[in-house]
Parts: structure tokens; sequence; C-alpha cells
């Protein structure tokens, strides 16, 4: 999402924007796109003191996912949209003073998604200085030591971005595995997962690590945090509708010089071979697999790409990314990945279509 146009909606939140207006905005999109309705319901009636929110917010990305509102209800009067300037990250914010009363607070967002492919090949390669960004290290994701070793012995013989992210993708699917213990949806601390041998993880290690091993070698690539918004037409694991709070995903992206940024899941592979119950060698996981490199099943809404990052406003320290609401009321933090625990509820449901 630009600047400007996280802007203009800025402007119109206070009130809620009428289905009608949405589906109506929606005839200029082609039959091929869906609309969603996200709701973030937080309660924190039973916390009295001073304390803060942040949730974060869907973003217009690509020619696939576009921002339709964005509003509230309810909350204190020290509740606004916020842009985080390094990684363009929307966010909504709220403040409670002491005492202060009005602490529940609805936050709605309508969102349209389309199914996205690869590109077509440009006859003209893409400038990647727009991408240069995500070429840099962060505190969970250096590019040095391990890291650049095990990238380099992964694309050794490869001579272009596009055939190194895909020997890397293939590394990643075949020697990582999702774990089921792991808190949410894992930190993204690759170097450790190198060093300790052990690989398995959720969707923000695994893909994390594609990201990580791909900047190593000089590839511009990024996570793209979100959550599942409806049932997966591939698999039932991947998809969610209705209460969607603990339904956070997060998927990965390189940028390729002839393609543009190119969509990748291999955490989504993993997670098939899971709870599907199928070996990699099955043939639909081997269909899975080389279809995810390149697509996206948009039953996703993505929020932000932010990792390592200080908080807009800013909040007592730096998050390792923003997925999930965040809360701190005194020294207590409300991180999000326990729904109950942080007094949050998220819920989807699809917009149909007026013929």
């Amino acid at each position: 999402m630009k600047r400007r146009e996280f802007l203009r909606l800025a402007a119109s939140t206070p009130l809620f924007t009428a289905a009608p207006q949405v589906l109506a905005d929606m005839g200029q999109f082609s039959p091929d796109w869906r609309t969603f309705e996200l709701a973030y319901e937080v309660d924190f009636s039973t916390l009295p003191g001073p304390g803060r929110l942040w949730l974060p917010l869907p973003s217009n990305a690509g020619d696939f996912q576009r921002v339709l509102a964005l509003s509230w209800q309810g909350g204190p009067t020290r509740s606004a949209l916020h842009w985080e300037p390094t990684y363009e990250a929307p966010i909504f914010a709220a403040e409670w003073l002491s005492g202060e009363s009005n602490r529940k607070v609805t936050v709605i967002a309508q969102v349209a998604t389309r199914d996205r492919e690869m590109s077509p090949p440009s006859k003209v390669l893409r400038d990647a200085n727009e991408a240069a960004l995500y070429l840099q290290a962060t505190e969970h994701m250096p590019l040095d030591g391990i890291v650049a070793e095990t990238a380099a012995k992964i694309v050794k013989g490869k001579k272009t971005a596009d055939t190194k992210a895909h020997a890397i993708y293939e590394w990643v699917v075949d020697n990582t595995f999702r774990e089921p213990t792991t808190r949410g949806c894992g930190l993204g601390n690759i170097k450790f997962m190198l060093e300790s041998g052990n690989l398995g993880g959720k969707c923000a290690d695994i893909n994390s690590l594609f990201v990580g091993l791909a900047r190593a070698v000089g590839i511009p690539a990024r996570e793209m945090y979100g959550v599942r918004v409806a049932e997966s037409k591939q698999f039932k694991p991947l998809g969610k509708a209705g209460d969607i709070s603990k339904a956070q995903h997060c998927r990965a992206e390189y940028f390729s010089p002839r393609h543009g940024w190119v969509a990748v899941d291999p955490a989504d592979v993993r997670k098939v071979v899971l709870e599907s119950k199928l070996p990699l060698t099955d043939p639909q996981v081997i269909a899975l697999r080389k279809r995810l490199f390149g697509y996206w099943e948009m039953n996703w809404v993505g929020f932000n790409s932010a990792r390592d990052f200080q908080l807009t406003p800013k909040a007592s320290g730096a998050l390792p990314y923003l997925m999930y609401p965040y809360a701190e009321f005194g020294d207590v933090r409300l991180d999000g990945r326990d729904p109950v625990a942080s007094r949050f509820k998220l819920s989807s449901r699809e917009i149909t279509r007026q013929a």
C-alpha cells in the first residue's frame, strides 16, 4: 500500500464503510477477485491500568490484493491508523490512560484478493533498486557465518537469481519439517536453526530460512505476514474461515530480474506433509511443491513485510514481526499468539458479489 493510499483510507475511517458501497466498488474487479471482511474484536475491560494496542492491518500488494476500507468503533480517543515508515506497514494503534473506560474496540477491514501467479518473463530486466531493503541482515536473520556458508553450498553452479532461488526453495522443502509444538508461527531465528541442526518449526521459521538464504547470495527476498481467511481449494490444512484468531500464516517471496516479485511457500508444503500425513513422494505433494514455487492461493490476506523493527508509535522494544495483535499494559505484554489471554478475536467472512 502506498502512503498516499493509506492516508486516503485513514481520512475516511471514523465510520464504517457501508457494505453496499464496498460491493459497488468491486465493479472494477474481474470475476476472479474475492472480497473478505476481517474484524478484530478487542476487549481490555479487565485491564484497568494504562495500556497500548497495536494491530496489523492489510495492505495493498501487487496485482493480487486491494484494501477497500478500514474502519473502527469504540476504543479510546487516542486511536488512529499509523504508517510504519521503513517497511510501509499499516497499523491500528490505541492508547488508554489509567482509569479510562471504553476498553472495547472493533476494527474492520474489507479486502479484495485473487490468486497470485508468477508474472511472465520480461524482455527487459527489472530494476532491483526497489528491493534493496530486502538484502539487509536483521537481528534474527544474519547473512554471514553459517547462513552464508549454507547458502553458497546450495546455489553452487547456479547462474541466475531464479535458478538460485529455486535451488534454495527445494533445499528448504527437503531439509526442514513442521514442528507442531512450536508456539504460534515461530520466531524465524535462522542462525539458531542452522547452528543447532534443528530445522523444525512453523511458517515464520521455514519461510524465513528461505528468505535469509536467498539474501545471503544476493537475491532480495522477504517474508509477508498475514492470515488465512477462507477454506483452501488445495488441501484442508491450508485454509481457515470464520474464527481465524489462530490462522496467522507467514509467506515468502523473492525478487527476480525476469519476473519481478515471485511468490513461494515451502512452509505450506511441509504443513501438508505433516497434517495430511502424506510423504514428500506422494504425487499430490509433488504437485503442490511444484506449484508453490511461483503461486499463492489468495484465501489469505497479507499484512506487511516488517522484520525485526520498532512499532509505530514506538513500543517498549523491537518485535521480530507484526503478524499478531500486540499490547502492553504496564509490565504485561500480550503478544497475540494466545487470543484468549490477549483478549481478542479475529474473524473473517466472504462478501458475496451481487450480479
